[in-house]
């Protein structure tokens, strides 16, 4: 009964407390270090799912799901092992953030109006500043990329064909999700692994600072500094619920966003 107990309450935190996520133990700490290609099926075994994968700088990232256990883990592959597991948000694997209220249940309005949605009951403070609005939103995100490789080019000086490297530009695309919360003068933005360039300002364990933040009846407007070059401008219509993060060069996510504490819904 007890183990039942707990059970059901890490379940409520993992749902309705995104930032705590993280300190949860994944129960699969065992299996760091073990081969990707054999932990694949002990994954499965115990219940979790492949959902998507990305590739960082000197690593890869897989997100798998366990759907009676409500929990999304970030595994990260290096040499061909499990460097680590942790535990993450349900958005990261493309699940809603939040329990479908019960059925009958109301839901607020969108007021024109009002500049300030209140938060649910209980909902995260952060730095003594209670959140406004916290939101989820999914999409497509871009981003500029280097691609090398060899080839043969022609050398005219010394009349022959000669064998080197080449590097070129390219634009990147992928699928990506990513938070957002907004209080009194300020907020805050939760990027994916791919939206971040090699040459950044850090951030925040994952979160970078949003300045010049104007909370319209109708609009968001934001932005965030990831280096001294690249300052991207977030635009979010609150009628449609489409986001829109647009930086230097290519770099760039359009998506659409849930409202945290209700049923999916537009804002």
């Amino acid at each position: 009964m007890k183990s039942s107990t707990a059970l059901t309450v890490s379940l409520l935190l993992s749902t309705f407390a995104p930032a705590i996520v993280a300190a949860q133990s994944t129960g699969l700490e065992d299996m760091v270090g073990a081969r990707a290609g054999q932990g694949e099926g002990e994954l499965q075994r115990r219940g979790y799912t492949s959902i998507r994968a990305e590739k960082g700088d000197d690593r890869s990232y897989a997100y798998w799901w366990n759907a009676s256990r409500r929990q999304c883990v970030t595994i990260a592959t290096m040499e061909g092992r499990y460097d680590s597991i942790q535990a993450t948000t349900p958005p990261d694997c493309r699940k809603p953030a939040t329990l479908k209220p019960a059925t009958g249940s109301s839901r607020p309005p969108y007021r024109p109006g009002d500049n300030r949605p209140g938060s649910p009951a209980g909902g995260p403070v952060i730095d003594g500043r209670a959140v406004g609005l916290g939101l989820v939103c999914f999409g497509d995100g871009s981003k500029s990329g280097i691609a090398s490789g060899t080839t043969w080019t022609w050398n005219r000086d010394r009349d022959r064909y000669e064998y080197g490297t080449y590097n070129q530009t390219t634009r990147e695309v992928f699928d990506a999700s990513l938070m957002v919360q907004t209080w009194d003068g300020g907020g805050r933005i939760r990027l994916p692994r791919s939206l971040i360039p090699p040459i950044n300002s850090r951030g925040n364990s994952g979160w970078w600072d949003l300045y010049d933040v104007v909370v319209g009846p109708d609009v968001i407007r934001a932005r965030y500094r990831l280096n001294g070059l690249n300052k991207p401008r977030i635009v979010i219509d609150r009628r449609t619920g489409r986001i829109t993060v647009q930086g230097t060069a290519s770099y760039g996510f359009r998506g659409s966003c849930d409202v945290i504490g209700h049923e999916p819904r537009k804002f």
